[in-house]
């Protein structure tokens, strides 16, 4: 994806994680329609950077709002977050691992390690 490009990769990474961030706010408690296109957008963000379970997650939480499905949602979202959680950590632990490319002020607070 960025032909051994550091500093490209960082910067999509971190595109990645805002991007990630910013979706996961407008879901919770939006309507099943912006959710299914919110879902749809991420998924194919997380497929472009290899993030598999967001990826996953995002996939069942579409499809559980174009059949508004409350309850699938529900259980959707909840699996997104987690899975939102573990590659955001692992995003800022691939840039802590790399001196001089910081970057780590570009994730939301709940995806920095202690």
């Amino acid at each position: 994806m960025t032909l051994g490009d550091r500093r490209l990769e960082q910067e999509v990474l971190e595109l990645f994680a805002r991007q990630n961030a910013l979706i996961l706010g407008r879901i919770v408690g939006a309507p099943p329609g912006p959710v299914a296109g919110a879902a749809h957008t991420l998924k194919g963000s997380a497929l472009g950077v290899g993030a598999w379970r967001v990826a996953s997650a995002a996939e069942r939480l579409e499809q559980a709002a174009i059949a508004a499905d409350a309850s699938g949602m529900k259980a959707a979202i909840a699996e997104l977050e987690a899975a939102s959680l573990e590659v955001c950590a692992a995003i800022a632990a691939r840039m802590r691992d790399r001196p001089g490319e910081s970057g780590a002020e570009a994730f939301p607070h709940w995806a920095r390690a202690p």
